[in-house]
């Protein structure tokens, strides 16, 4: 049973930083392209960053500069280092793990950014 957990996610003020976490199991971890995306309140699902098996990394245009995807494949877990954060980084966050057909989601973690 493939699942993939993340974690980190909660409240902090504007220009703070978190981390997500994102734990997977039941699938061979090394081979998938993990990614992160978000989806606030009356948005459409969005891509925030991307890592390949190959380490190659993508990012959204809103995050550049500001977080940083990486994996640790002995741990089988991604994550995503969050700095600077905007008030429109608000958002539920969702681990994403695909290779070929294989398509998988967490169940999302909220990240709220306010003052």
């Amino acid at each position: 049973q493939v699942q993939l957990v993340e974690s980190g996610g909660g409240l902090v003020q504007p220009g703070g930083s978190l981390r997500l976490s994102c734990a997977a199991s039941g699938i061979s971890f090394s081979f998938y392209k993990m990614g992160w995306y978000r989806q606030a309140p009356g948005k459409e699902r969005e891509l925030v960053a991307t890592i390949s098996a190959s380490r190659t990394t993508n990012y959204g245009d809103s995050v550049k500069g500001r977080f940083t995807i990486f994996r640790d494949n002995a741990e089988k877990a991604a994550y995503l280092q969050m700095n600077s954060l905007k008030p429109e980084d608000t958002a539920v966050y969702y681990c994403n793990a695909k290779l070929e057909t294989n398509n998988y989601w967490g169940q999302g973690t909220q990240v709220t950014v306010s003052s």
